[in-house]
């Protein structure tokens, strides 16, 4: 009897280790398939560090220019990487390929960019994190501001030289459970 219960115990726990080993091994598998070549997690936002930047077609200088943007600090969402060219997606939902030389790791984010009715699309600037608090600005869709810190629904974000608080679900260039320390 004594030898059934130890044969039992000895498979329930090598049973209990494989799983064990099983479940380790998928989470190392998720987060190494979160993370792009760099290290950093895939999609992430970034923003373009320079006045003028090209995004290509594929990833190399060889391959044809599909767009020139000629504003520093537009953010990007990088959802692949290829050597030192990442593919990244802008507010207007074209992708391409930049080299990741020409990208920073600033956080920028534009009101609104998906509205195309001005009025409709208006977002307020508060003081602080409540709609019960003072409306510092209303903000026109495609404003850029710099991304200062968010936590749950709310971002801390510069427009022009006013601080203030807008709704996250108001702006493109951070995730909606994302978290941002100032």
């Amino acid at each position: 009897m004594f030898s059934i219960n130890l044969y039992r115990f000895i498979v329930r726990t090598a049973l209990a280790a494989v799983m064990v080993a099983i479940i380790i091994t998928e989470n190392v598998q998720a987060q190494s398939a979160t993370n792009g070549q760099s290290g950093l997690p895939l999609p992430r936002f970034v923003s373009l560090k320079s006045e003028k930047v090209n995004m290509r077609i594929g990833p190399g200088t060889e391959f044809q220019i599909a767009w020139l943007y000629v504003k520093k600090g537009l953010p990007m969402e990088v959802i692949q990487e290829y050597e030192n060219w990442r593919k990244v997606r802008d507010p207007e939902g074209n992708e391409g390929w930049i080299l990741h030389s020409l990208l920073s790791g600033r956080r920028t984010a534009i009101i609104n960019p998906w509205e195309p009715d001005k009025e409709k699309g208006m977002a307020v600037l508060y003081s602080s994190a409540t709609k019960e608090a003072s409306k510092l600005a209303r903000v026109e869709p495609g404003v850029m501001g710099q991304v200062k810190s968010c936590q749950h629904d709310w971002c801390e974000m510069q427009i022009g030289d006013v601080d203030g608080y807008l709704e996250k679900k108001s702006i493109w260039g951070v995730y909606p459970d994302e978290l941002i320390e100032g």
